[in-house]
């Protein structure tokens, strides 16, 4: 029998009511912070998702709308109207209202669902002051209303509608009494929706946001076509902080674009290529050992396994990986099976070849040493995908490692064979990177923190706290041996140790880990931490729970902090997944009128408080440098923790992460120049 038929009322199935979603929603959708706010999104995109990967939809658009709601809509069948058996209720108010009631658990509905978090629409609507449902089926539109997860009407058909065009659209306004912000971010947005075009080619993604100034022109997919001029604002006075949804320049089907462009509020994200397109995008400000990247694809057992690989000039390893849409950062089976492949086929393949010459018995690469330089994409689209943990972010199905890598195998092996000179370039960088490997290992050794070490053995004279528990330790990594003055002077001793860096530390990006530790400011940063790095890192032996990047507000300051932050980044990255960076926010100018001194923290505080004090006997002056304020000064303003701002570094996305730091640390000049002339006008404090 025809699928398309048997999609009615009866193939809704129940799993459990909603309750206690408005209550707890942490339980259902992690957190009530911004993270929680896209969550929203993502289980409405979800299911249009589904119906695509079902092959009922090709289309689908995200729109952000001018009150600050969002509508999701599709050209999939349309969620079914019919009564539900067990409910005897309209299907789409049941999987509005009931939570897990959907198609998806139902194996001869959905063969494969990316959007099954467990919670689905229904969570969206409990945590929406009102929601519309719309669904174009059998020649009618049907539509629902809602708010706060009640229905506040029945399911009426309001209109017809000619052709094939069936779908549903979803728009929804989150509460805000529920939601720290209800402030979307269309950046954020766009990342995960361009991230979901690339994984499943073919389909058309079209985002907007209509906060954004007005979009012009059609397209075949609704009335709105891409604008390609670039829009800026004028924030001299702004805060970068408030103004920061940045678009992608050109995310259309003729090219992938960057997310780092202009502020363009109109996306047309289409990728025939699927994920061979994604890694190109990632290398695109790389320079590649070889033009086109390798790919493999296999089905077996239902189970749909792609991966795509490129090697580039670069030091560092980004490898993704992916189960059924959901991006496991934690990775898992699929992870274990292409590293333990990848591993294997290198090193049989320099044995068989005699590549190594340096070592008697032929080299054993390690798994670092051929991932170094590699992107790739692991997408696997399965059955009953089992995760470990409430988050999704590994994958569990056992099954899974050997099918991956038996397509790695077979696969890699293969292009090695039949590209030589590609195979050749590959394995001679992994074997000058196990060289390095071995030299950064004695290297690493000398940076380790002892039981009984010293303060004065540190070459960047740390002046450590009395404090033992780490999670009341604070680290302040300080610019300058001025500044460092300042706050050893400043600080409250007990527990807040100073780490003075003179000069800058050494970019990270452009260079092996071997040089890196030779710096003298990166082995002292190491040994003052004293958990190590990389893969050896332990987390159990870390002396502070909260390290303070602490520069000057000007050129030189904003590239020693990242500098710093490319290094956390790319060699202790569980610092920050754990939650224990921060930068510090210095004001930027000191306020005086008569005996009474202010302090503001950007320019918009600046004006807001010259209009407060009027406009004589006022003294407003800007601090370039920490080194301008006395130790008084710098405890009350920065390091008092309870009048101090610290802003916590955090990775929302990783890919994204990658792609900046690439750019604005790696060799390539043209996409840093890009980026560069993009956001010009953004800049607040010019020091020139």
């Amino acid at each position: 029998m025809d699928e398309q038929k048997n999609y009615d009322g009866s193939s809704i199935q129940v799993l459990e009511g909603l309750e206690a979603v408005r209550k707890r929603p942490s339980m259902y959708i992690g957190s009530t912070d911004a993270r929680g706010l896209h969550h929203l999104v993502y289980e409405v995109v979800d299911n249009s998702i589904d119906e695509a990967l079902a092959g009922y939809a090709k289309n689908i658009r995200m729109t952000i709308n001018e009150d600050g709601s969002v509508t999701v809509v599709d050209d999939g069948r349309g969620i079914p109207v019919s009564i539900q058996p067990k409910y005897q209720k309209s299907a789409l108010e049941v999987v509005l209202t009931i939570l897990h009631a959907g198609g998806k658990f139902d194996k001869n509905t959905y063969k494969v669902s990316g959007g099954l978090h467990g919670v689905g629409v229904s969570v969206v609507n409990a945590l929406s002051e009102w929601l519309i449902a719309e669904v174009r089926r059998d020649g009618k539109v049907y539509r629902q209303t809602y708010a706060y997860g009640i229905p506040t009407s029945g399911v009426e058909a309001v209109g017809e509608y000619e052709g094939d065009k069936t779908g549903t659209t979803i728009q929804f306004k989150p509460d805000s009494t529920i939601f720290e912000t209800t402030d979307f971010k269309y950046d954020i947005l766009l990342n995960r929706l361009k991230e979901l075009a690339f994984l499943n080619k073919g389909i058309h993604i079209i985002t907007e946001d209509l906060r954004l100034p007005e979009n012009t022109g059609e397209d075949e997919f609704g009335d709105i076509a891409e604008d390609d001029s670039d829009v800026t604002a004028d924030i001299e006075f702004e805060s970068a902080e408030e103004d920061d949804e940045d678009g992608e320049s050109a995310g259309s089907k003729k090219k992938s674009g960057r997310t780092l462009g202009t502020k363009e509020k109109y996306h047309d994200l289409y990728y025939e290529g699927g994920i061979i397109e994604f890694v190109k995008y990632l290398n695109s400000g790389k320079t590649v050992l070889h033009d086109t990247p390798i790919y493999f694809e296999r089905q077996r057992d239902g189970t749909d396994v792609e991966i795509s690989m490129q090697y580039t000039e670069s030091y560092n390893s980004n490898v993704h990986s992916f189960a059924n849409n959901i991006n496991t950062t934690e990775g898992g089976t699929h992870m274990v099976g292409f590293k333990s492949a990848l591993t294997r086929v290198a090193n049989d393949y320099i044995k068989k070849n005699n590549l190594d010459k340096d070592t008697k018995d032929g080299a054993s690469l390690s798994g670092e040493d051929i991932r170094e330089g590699l992107t790739a994409i692991i997408s696997v689209k399965l059955l009953e995908p089992q995760f470990e943990g409430q988050t999704k972010t590994k994958l569990g199905n056992s099954e899974i490692k050997g099918i991956v890598d038996s397509l790695v195998t077979e696969g890699l092996a293969e292009y090695f064979e039949e590209n030589p000179k590609v195979a050749t370039t590959i394995l001679e960088k992994a074997l000058l990177a196990k060289k390095a490997r071995e030299a950064a290992k004695k290297a690493r050794e000398l940076t380790r923190r002892k039981s009984a070490l010293e303060v004065s053995t540190l070459p960047g004279k740390l002046a450590d706290c009395s404090e033992r528990d780490a999670s009341l330790c604070e680290l302040y990594l300080v610019e300058g041996n001025s500044a460092g003055g300042s706050a050893k002077q400043g600080r409250n001793r007990a527990f807040q140790a100073i780490l003075p860096f003179r000069g800058k530390i050494l970019n990270v990006e452009k260079t092996r880990m071997d040089r890196a530790l030779k710096n003298a400011e990166i082995a002292s940063l190491i040994t003052a931490l004293g958990a190590g790095l990389g893969d050896d890192m332990d987390m159990d032996k870390l002396r502070y729970h909260k390290v303070v990047i602490m520069t000057d507000a000007d050129v030189d300051g904003a590239h020693i902090r990242t500098l710093i932050l490319t290094f956390f980044f790319r060699y202790m990255p569980d610092l920050i997944n754990s939650g224990y960076v921060y930068i510090a926010q210095p004001p930027l100018y000191r306020i005086k009128k008569g005996k009474a001194e202010y302090y503001a923290y950007n320019d918009k505080q600046l004006r807001a408080k010259l209009a407060e004090l009027g406009d004589k006997g006022i003294t407003v002056s800007r601090y370039k440098g920490l080194g301008e304020m006395n130790p008084e000064q710098l405890w009350s303003t920065t390091m008092n923790p309870e009048t101090r701002t610290l802003l916590q570094v955090t990775i929302e996305d990783a890919i994204a992460a990658d792609e900046i730091f690439s750019i604005l640390m790696g060799d390539e000049v043209l996409p840093r120049r890009e980026f560069i002339q993009a956001h010009a006008k953004e800049v607040e404090n010019l020091d020139i």
